[in-house]
């Protein structure tokens, strides 16, 4: 069996990457604003403009992961359901809505995906 590869796009790596290094320098300018005994209200919009910054990086790593494995889900139901399977229209609603659906609802999605997989495994079980 073929191990599936969870190799990041290289332009998604190269925007984490670049937002991780200029974190990286506003990190070592809160370290230096510390060390010059500045405005305690400057260095914490420094923190929340990290923090931003750290929830946006990790926002595109987790859409990319999460809309690839559902994507895959989807692929894998609607290549297992004949048409008649009785989860046609749930496929076909996920496999519409798929370039809509946010990320706040993506494990919902992957969730719904896997317990179709689970049934249509059972339902093409049934009838080999």
């Amino acid at each position: 069996m073929k191990k599936e590869s969870h190799k990041l796009p290289s332009d998604l790596v190269l925007d984490i990457k670049t937002r991780l290094k200029t974190l990286s320098g506003q990190i070592n300018g809160i370290v230096k604003m510390l060390d010059d005994g500045k405005d305690p209200k400057q260095i914490n919009i420094q923190f929340k403009s990290i923090d931003k910054g750290i929830q946006k990086a990790h926002y595109l790593l987790l859409d990319e992961v999460y809309r690839k494995a559902l994507a895959i889900g989807i692929v894998k139901a609607f290549d297992s359901c004949p048409g008649n399977c009785g989860n046609e229209d749930k496929i076909a609603y996920l496999k519409d809505e798929f370039p809509n659906i946010e990320l706040s609802d993506l494990t919902n999605k992957l969730k719904e995906i896997q317990t179709i997989e689970t049934r249509l495994k059972a339902y093409n079980e049934k009838k080999a």
